[in-house]
């Protein structure tokens, strides 16, 4: 498939990996319709610190992935459709589980009965992820590495992946489930660790407050996940499949911060906090995931190595405001 021209709909447009791929997708050439989550304010999310050529360029529907009539409405006239739209973060799960279920379950059955009754909607491609496994039970994780719900958060999204699974299988719903593994860059939210580290040393800390620090996760950069999605989308033989989007690499949180703080302070140190720690057994204790299968059924490769895409997020968070909020020292659950 040659996404050039295609009406393309992007649901969570407003969040992180979202907005990225929104720019991603005005770059080859689509039309893009950006659903993002409605709020009183008018706020887009990241969107609003796209350029004003790209913002001109999108149509921007706000609503909420619950509301079946707001998604209906968002799906007319779509070819195809990249459902990124969830509630993130595991330890705001353990406090409101029901929320969860909520988003990421409903809100994407909410898409598929939307997708399944269009009369034009070619593919659909649902975001995943590399939580879902739980802690690897060997290394690399392919996609037949089985699912384990160490939260509730894990646990919605493994819903959702069978949800999405059963309408290709029941009513051939052209379904591709896309699994990211650790995705970090410019933009992400502070409750996840590499923004946490960073900000605490640019405000200043010499003692950097983090939860355990063995548990080890394979991250790529933004720019190289986004890429991924598209590269999957014009992959007619993954239909019906799921893919893993990850490097094979994995590195510990300790050994992360070390460099993280070569970078930027080399003075400051790492105190564990047990209030970041999450409950015995549900810490992900390893994450390291096969691409074997995006590699070997698509063009995608990676471009950007873990170093260049940390010093490319450090810098990003050295010149926005964000790094001079009084939340950048707080504990983001």
């Amino acid at each position: 498939m040659n996404l050039r021209g295609k009406n393309v709909l992007v649901t969570g447009a407003d969040g992180f990996i979202g907005s990225h791929l929104v720019e991603e997708l005005v770059g080859i050439g689509c039309a893009v319709k950006a659903f993002t989550y409605y709020n009183s304010i008018n706020s887009w999310g990241w969107l609003d610190s796209l350029s004003k050529d790209i913002l001109e360029s999108i149509t921007i529907v706000s609503g909420d992935i619950r509301d079946k009539d707001c998604v209906d409405s968002a799906m007319n006239g779509i070819d195809v459709v990249f459902h990124l739209a969830a509630l993130i973060g595991i330890p705001y799960s353990y406090a409101a589980p029901e929320s969860y279920i909520d988003t990421n379950i409903k809100g994407t059955l909410n898409v598929l009965q939307s997708s399944r009754k269009s009369k034009t909607v070619e593919k659909v491609i649902v975001t995943s992820t590399s939580e879902v496994y739980g802690t690897a039970n060997y290394v690399p994780m392919d996609e037949l590495h089985p699912k384990k719900g160490q939260s509730p958060y894990s646990a919605s999204k493994i819903g959702a992946d069978y949800l999405a699974e059963s309408y290709f299988r029941s009513f051939d719903l052209p379904i591709i489930i896309a699994r990211p593994f650790n995705t970090f860059g410019p933009r992400q939210s502070l409750r996840a660790i590499i923004p946490t580290i960073i900000n605490q040393l640019l405000i200043g800390k010499d003692v950097i407050q983090l939860g355990s620090l063995t548990p080890t996760r394979d991250f790529l950069f933004v720019k190289d996940t986004v890429k991924a999605f598209v590269e999957i989308s014009k992959t007619d033989s993954l239909i019906g499949h799921e893919v893993n989007i990850s490097t094979g690499q994995e590195i510990s949180m300790g050994d992360l911060a070390n460099e993280i703080i070569k970078q930027i302070n080399p003075n400051a140190t790492i105190e564990s906090n047990t209030a970041r720690i999450r409950p015995t057994n549900s810490e992900v204790e390893r994450l390291c995931g096969s691409n074997n299968k995006l590699v070997n059924f698509s063009r995608w490769k990676p471009i950007y190595t873990f170093e260049k895409g940390l010093a490319e997020t450090i810098e990003w968070f050295k010149s926005t405001d964000i790094t001079n909020h009084k939340k950048a020292s707080l504990y983001t659950v």
